[in-house]
């Protein structure tokens, strides 16, 4: 076998020779589940031509090259933060994608996407109907049962007109192919469909991962979709110059991630409930600014916990009023409230009929055969052929009788099951479906270094545009874990794939989210900041300042361990000031060990049980920071889940004092980087303004920490000097003074100094500019207390003198400060439904 060696790569390249032995390798060890359709082999048992390209190209990569790329492509989930949340689990998980995308012919797709605009387009005229005249249910076409026994069905809706027309504005649909080669609907979203974000960015990190592959095969992209989907809903709007927003659960969502990406990727506003209010008949987002109006919302949370004061009185993920707003025609909704009535199983075996009703026309996707229980006939079809069905809740995910999963198969039932769910099913049949066992068909996965046939499902997004339905051209792809080919196996385990639609022209495959023509109005701040992003935003600061902070004396502990000579009193002396810093702060406690100091300066910086360690002060940072992940660049985020995973991994990192030292001193790096991003990437808008705000009161209150600890009781040459390490201008003093730190001459550095960035004065000065530039509630031309507290601060500063100060005054200085941080959180922060508008409007977001 021929084999060349690519010095560029470093590793041997294969010839034509190895390239198609390996491709006939992977082809014979591939072994489809008989009886059963797959994607990659063809009725004729040879590869599809569309996968031959796929695979000739990881064939000519050699073995070593498919697994790097995959490595790489496992890595960029990790620094993208692609994640999502099992319910029930704090902590998020990685995004399972497949390494393989699942192909699909442009003829194929094109059949595929007909199927789903239609049945969008068929759900929109049903939501018209129930919520409207409800002629399906008087004139017979439709039982009420399932519509009313739907608790998706929100009567509060009922005469309601949709701004924009539509009640149906984003749609999900999962269909399967059946052992016919006919794609088959498995199930509709039509809710708060989720997935479109995870599309994109599963698109992203295989495009990355095989960049050439994605141009020659001429994939089509998804930006597009987008765009068309911005502009259906940007037309819906009830003013010009609309405002959007996204509503998401928080951050325990499950597709928490996926939400914010969109944010981000569309330019909405990333809001949850607490943050909207109503006045007026209108729906508002609370800003820094005073409440202002919202325009357009796609929600992603369920209606029943839209409105507590109309559907679930318990919920905190909606805003009280929002119905009102709604029904006044105040605020455009994708999707509207009440849209889920139409993802019920119950009505799947209502639509063929339905779709010749409203449309005239044959369903081009259809669905699983179903039956709904609550008819005679077909509940008595049901219990005849018990054990060839799936058995299904009609609504929802749960109904009596059925063990654990959402459905089950009679057969596979004991006889005490079958009897208990036959009983259910004669007591309320309406609460049930019987349904067809679909075979699924296979997709070729990447398992232990070869191929292996998996069943799958597909979800497809179809968005109101303009121009009537459009239809993402990929979706994500789930992919069972097992070799089990039926629709009622796919488990929790599943993984995830792209899906590329492999164009027949370059023309086709050329899409952006950019607006086509240069016809737009110039913007240089994206709008008002939302009170909730504002102090997440400011706490992150705070938070990352304080690691900082704790860093920096585990840093000084570590190298007075090392400096110190002997069991010396002045040599000690910064040492247990050092360790006493860190027991007030809660970052450690004393030890009893052989080398107490190591272990206090190890657990100071990586033990989460120490709410004040720098691991667990990160730890918030990140979770602040992942409240407003949209406003935040993905190299701040990397860098943010790379500080973490440092302070994780040092738990392993034996507690001696050149480990921490090193330790400590490259987490500090790391957020010096951050600090830099955040300096030179953040837009001066109102977000970098909070973020530097946090950081400039939480280092101008550590400063007066490290004064009243370092330079009281009697400070000596080593603890003075310690100090200007802490404030980290040990440069500074030698460079004014030729003496040894002096306690005037330091004191004035650490807390007066105006030119000295690390000084209380400096922050004092910059806080005050900040809450200068930030909008006022009434534009009467007086203070607000925020600013007359900082202004007072900074006039005090300067008229101070080093020699005067003693631990008390500089308690004081502290004291002042934290109220500032108060005042702080009381104007910009907190939830009141006040709607005071700004007299003078600023525009900073």
């Amino acid at each position: 076998m021929a084999v060349e060696f690519d010095a560029t790569a470093g590793q041997a390249k294969a010839t034509p020779c190895d390239e198609a032995g390996r491709l006939a390798a992977w082809v014979a060890d591939y072994k489809p589940i008989p009886g059963v359709p797959d994607e990659l082999i063809g009725r004729d048992g040879r590869p599809r031509p569309h996968w031959t390209t796929l695979l000739e190209t990881l064939a000519g990569l050699g073995q070593r090259g498919v697994e790097n790329r995959f490595a790489a492509s496992a890595r960029r989930i990790s620094d993208m933060g692609v994640t999502y949340r099992v319910r029930g689990e704090a902590r998020e998980r990685p995004w399972p994608l497949s390494r393989l995308p699942l192909l699909l012919t442009e003829s194929e797709w094109s059949e595929i996407a007909a199927g789903v605009a239609q049945r969008a387009e068929l759900f929109d005229r049903i939501l018209h109907d129930i919520y409207g005249e409800a002629r399906l249910v008087s004139e017979g076409a439709l039982p009420a049962a399932v519509v009313a026994g739907s608790p998706e069905f929100v009567r509060p809706m009922c005469g309601v007109k949709p701004v924009g027309g539509r009640w149906l504005r984003f749609y999900a649909v999962d269909i399967g192919r059946g052992p016919d080669g006919r794609w088959w609907v498995l199930g509709d979203r039509a809710q708060a469909p989720s997935g479109a974000g995870y599309a994109i960015e599963s698109r992203l990190i295989l495009a990355r991962a095989f960049p050439s592959l994605y141009r020659e095969m001429m994939v089509r992209r998804l930006a597009g979709f987008f765009r068309d989907f911005r502009a259906g809903l940007a037309a819906a709007a009830p003013r010009a110059d609309p405002r959007f927003c996204l509503l998401t659960p928080g951050p325990w969502s499950e597709t928490y991630t996926e939400q914010v990406y969109l944010a981000r990727y569309l330019g909405f506003l990333l809001v949850e409930g607490e943050d909207l209010a109503t006045s007026e008949g209108k729906l508002h987002v609370r800003t820094v600014a005073g409440l202002k109006r919202v325009d357009v919302v796609w929600r992603r949370v369920d209606a029943d916990w839209l409105d507590p004061l109309e559907a679930n009185a318990a919920s905190r993920l909606g805003s009280p009023g929002i119905f009102d707003a709604i029904r006044r025609g105040s605020v455009a909704m994708a999707n509207m409230p009440g849209a889920g009535v139409v993802e019920s199983r119950a009505l799947m075996s209502f639509l063929p009929g339905l779709a010749e009703r409203l449309m005239g026309e044959r369903l081009r996707l259809p669905n699983v055969a179903t039956w709904w229980c609550g008819q005679e006939a077909e509940r008595a079809e049901i219990l005849r052929a018990f054990d060839s069905r799936a058995i299904a809740p009609a609504f929802g995910d749960k109904a009596e009788g059925l063990p654990g999963a959402s459905a089950a198969v009679g057969a596979e039932l004991d006889a005490a099951q079958k009897e208990r769910l036959a009983a259910a099913i004669c007591a309320r049949g309406m609460d049930y479906v019987g349904q067809e066992v679909v075979q699924l068909s296979t997709t070729p996965v990447w398992d232990g270094g070869a191929l292996t046939p998996r069943p799958f499902s597909l979800r497809i997004f179809a968005a109101a545009t303009p121009e009537g339905w459009k239809v993402m051209p990929g979706g994500f792809c789930r992919i069972a874990d097992h070799r089990d080919a039926r629709a009622i196996s796919m488990g929790a385990g599943a993984q995830t794939a792209d899906v590329w639609v492999i164009g027949e022209e370059t023309a086709s495959v050329q899409a952006t989210l950019l607006p086509p023509s240069n016809d737009v109005r110039v913007v240089r701040v994206p709008g008002h900041l939302p009170s909730r992003a504002a102090d997440n935003l400011f706490w992150m600061g705070r938070y990352l300042e304080r690691a900082e902070a704790t860093l920096r004396v585990v840093r000084c502990l570590c190298n007075r361990m090392t400096e110190t000579q002997g069991n010396s009193i002045q040599g000690r002396q910064p040492i247990e000031r050092c360790e006493r810093l860190l027991f007030q702060w809660g970052a450690a406690a004393p030890f009893a060990a052989p080398y107490p100091s190591a272990a206090i300066a190890h657990t100071a910086a990586s033990n989460p049980n120490f709410y004040g360690s720098a691991r667990a002060i990160v730890g918030q940072a990140k979770r602040a920071a992942s409240i407003v992940r949209e406003r935040l660049s993905p190299d701040m985020w990397q860098l943010l889940v790379r500080l973490e995973a440092r302070l994780e991994n040092a738990a392993a990192v034996p507690p001696l004092e050149p480990e921490i030292l090193e330790l400590s001193e490259c987490a500090l790096h790391t957020l010096a980087a951050l600090s830099g991003l955040m300096d030179e990437n953040f837009n001066r808008v109102s977000g970098w303004t909070f973020v530097d705000l946090g950081k400039r009161v939480e280092r101008a209150i550590d400063a007066c920490c490290f004064a009243r600890q370092f330079a009281d009781n009697d400070p000596t040459i080593e603890t003075l000097d310690a100090l200007l390490e802490l404030v980290d201008s040990q440069v500074t003093y030698r460079s004014r003074y030729l003496a040894g730190a002096a306690l005037a001459p330091t004191l004035d550095i650490t807390l007066l100094d105006p030119f000295n960035p690390r000084s209380v004065a400096f922050q004092v000065l910059r806080t005050d500019e900040h809450l200068a530039s930030l909008p006022v509630l009434v534009d009467d031309g007086m203070m607000e207390p925020q600013r007359r507290l900082a202004v007072s601060l900074h006039g005090d500063l300067e008229a101070e003198d080093a020699r005067r100060l003693d631990s008390g005054r500089v308690l004081v200085i502290e004291q002042r400060l934290a109220a500032l941080a108060n005042a702080i959180s009381e104007r910009y922060f907190s939830h009141s439904s006040d709607p005071a508008p700004a007299d003078k409007r600023s525009k900073l977001a």
